[in-house]
């Protein structure tokens, strides 16, 4: 796992109340008690601070409420039906420049819009982006799985 994942599960153990070794946080994160050690720093510098007990019986015991949301400990599978349409978005982020694409609204029509996106974001296990609607005139959000095609065009200006 990446470190903010083990850092997100770290706390999540903590959270409970109950004690944890160094080393039985080092098994349940699959790294080496030094990098437990390190998690713990950074946690802190967040501002959520561990106690530490000292002795043969010792460990870290959390004792503020601290949540962490579930998705982000163990992540539901996220629905992409067209992986080229999502990097494609991505790409015009990066690069600031509109998209057209070919969309399926709510009610199953087929539309044809040029947007200006912004963010990728998540609608529950779907990917989604947030992007100015030239048709709309509005910021609107859009289900990547309903794009049925998408083309870059040229850049905009923020």
């Amino acid at each position: 796992m990446s470190k903010v994942s083990n850092v997100l599960t770290m706390i999540e153990y903590l959270s409970s109340g109950r004690k944890y070794s160094i080393q039985e946080l080092s098994d349940l994160l699959e790294v080496s008690p030094r990098m437990v050690r390190v998690y713990k720093e950074e946690i802190e510098k967040a501002g959520i601070y561990i106690d530490t007990l000292k002795g043969p019986y010792g460990g870290y015991v959390l004792n503020q409420n601290i949540h962490v949301p579930k998705r982000f400990i163990s992540p539901n599978p996220i629905r992409v039906e067209n992986q080229e349409i999502l990097n494609t978005v991505s790409r015009g982020i990066k690069e600031n420049r509109k998209c057209k694409i070919n969309y399926y609204s709510k009610g199953k029509t087929l539309t044809t819009r040029i947007i200006h996106p912004y963010e990728l974001i998540l609608f529950g296990d779907e990917w989604g982006v947030a992007a100015y609607c030239e048709l709309r005139d509005e910021i609107r959000h859009f289900y990547i799985n309903r794009i049925e095609s998408i083309q870059l065009l040229e850049n905009f200006s923020n």
